[in-house]
Order: C-alpha cells, then structure tokens, then sequence
C-alpha cells in the first residue's frame, strides 16, 4: 500500500521533469515531422519512434493527470478559471461539431449523385478535373481524380465516421445524446450534479483513456513497418528505429474498393481525445453549478436554437 502510494507520487513529481524537458526539447519527440514524407534520417526515426512510446505511455499519462489536478486546484480557488476552461472546450466542440456537421449533407449529395450515375447514366467511374466533371471527359480533359463508383461508394463511411467522431462532444454539449436512467429524473438538482461528476470521472475518462491505448498502438502498427506494440519499451521501440519505414495501410474490401482506411484509425483517435477533453469539461460545469446552485444551471451554456433546452436544465 505504502509502496503503490510513494510510486503514485514520485511519478506525479517525475510529472513536472518530464513535461519541462518535453518542452524543451521538441525535437526529441517531433523531429520526425520534418522529413513526414520520406522518413529517411536516423535522428527523424528516433524522433518518431520516441513520439510512438510517450503516445501511449504512463509517463504521459502522469503529465496529463498532473496537468488535470494542477487546473482543478486552480479552479476551485479561482472560478473565473474554471469557468474560462469550460467556455474555452464547450466553445471549440461546439465549433468543431458545427463545422463537421455539414459533411452529413455532403455525404447525402454524393450518394445522389452516385446513385443517378450509376442507374441513369451508365458511369462506371467518377473523375474530377477540369474537363472532367462526374466521368465526362471533353476532349482529352485531365482528371486529378478518378475512382470506381464502388470506391466512392464505400467512402461514404468516412463521411459516417467524421460525423460520429468529431461531432460527439458537440451533441453532449447540446444535450442531444439518449439518456437512460431510473434515479436521475428524480433526484435533486445537486444530487443530479453530483451524479454527473461521478459519470465524468468513472466512466467518461476511464473509458477514453482504455480505447486511446488500443486505438494508439493499433493506428501506428498499419502506418509502420516494423510494427509496434504496447508491450514494447522504449529502448526496444529506439532499437528498430533505424528500420522503420511508412506502411500505410491501403488494402480496401473490394478490389476497386475505398482504400485509405487508416483514416478510421485517426478519427478513433481524435474519438477518445474530444471525449477526454470533454469529460473534463463537463466535470468541471458540473461541480462549478454544484457549488452555485440551481439558479446558475446552464450558465454560458451555447445551445443552437432547435434545441429541447428542458432537458439540459437551462432556463
């Protein structure tokens, strides 16, 4: 007991070395972002494979708790800080998921199109260029892209993925996700504060930070070869360094299918950190409205306009 409470502290400490030498050295961990496309130096895949380790490992997730407990501690002396945290992540998923939202109409318009190419026009292909539009060529006209319609086809389930990934904490924010329960509705209104507290910490994080873990190794292992794993330490990882290379995966389900799915593998990455994020947002709105009570609930709250307000408890 004493020995798992010395280790938790000394790495919280560590926290603060590690963070300040981050910092400090970002070449270290982001050198590789210099020569992305050809990955050729043995200081770039050093870098990279550094910027693999820490991506996934107990060091950074100490930075990050630190980091956490440091602003919470802030916050509750200073709530114009907490505030300012809140409005600042409500602001950027509101942002985000607003932006994003649009690509659900894209997603529907490419379908049409695709839809009527292939019944109506007889289209095999759809070229983009600019004597090329929708599989016409005039003359000889140049095509800067040119896809199967089954390839189009099965990209619209990229078009599914943004939505879902990237607009999630904007349908938290604006109170749209389904809410079962048989206590909450009952409860009062700082017991219902408290339970959303409980919700962020116990659930919200726990969960985002397990799927970053599998969602992290599982993306690189289909951009790199040789594949790394979570098990892999750091010198370990730093020993293939001088034989890693760009792999990315481009295998489609059908032969002439959408093949650039580790795009997938990204979203589910930005998934669990909009997730992360927002959990500690909504922690911090829910103890803040705690401790002003029910006369501040919803406070700052930006809702659009053809939201039900009655569920958030706004006024």
């Amino acid at each position: 007991m004493l020995e798992g409470i010395s280790t938790f502290i000394s790495n919280i400490a560590l926290s603060f070395v590690h963070f300040f030498y981050a910092v400090t050295h970002p070449g270290e961990w982001l050198g590789w972002l210099t020569e992305l496309g050809k990955l050729e130096s043995i200081e770039a895949k050093e870098s990279l494979g550094r910027f693999i380790y820490y991506g996934g490992s107990s060091e950074f997730f100490f930075v990050v708790l630190t980091s956490f407990l440091t602003l919470t501690a802030v916050g509750i002396w200073r709530k114009s800080v907490m505030w300012a945290v809140v409005r600042g992540l409500e602001w950027f998923a509101n942002g985000l998921g607003r932006i994003v939202a649009w690509v659900g109409l894209l997603m529907v318009l490419q379908q049409i199109i695709i839809i009527f190419l292939q019944r109506i026009f007889r289209v095999a292909t759809i070229d983009f260029g600019p004597f090329a539009p929708f599989g016409y060529k005039l003359w000889d006209g140049y095509s800067f892209l040119s896809h199967d319609l089954s390839w189009w086809s099965e990209e619209l389930k990229l078009y599914n993925a943004m939505v879902v990934c990237l607009c999630v904490t904007y349908t938290f924010v604006q109170g749209g996700h389904v809410r079962v329960d048989l206590i909450y509705a009952r409860i009062g209104y700082r017991a219902k504060r408290a339970v959303d507290m409980a919700g962020a910490l116990f659930f919200m994080v726990p969960t985002a930070i397990l799927t970053w873990l599998f969602a992290w190794y599982f993306m690189w292992r289909h951009l790199l070869t040789p594949k790394v794993s979570a098990s892999d330490t750091i010198d370990r990882i730093l020993s293939k360094a001088k034989m890693l290379k760009w792999n990315v995966e481009t295998i489609g389900f059908s032969p002439n299918g959408f093949d650039a799915y580790y795009l997938f593998k990204i979203l589910m990455l930005a998934f669990c950190g909009l997730v992360f994020l927002h959990a500690i947002s909504f922690f911090y709105r829910s103890l803040l409205e705690w401790r002003e009570g029910p006369e501040e609930g919803g406070k700052y709250l930006d809702l659009d306009s053809a939201v039900d307000t009655s569920a958030t408890g706004t006024h």
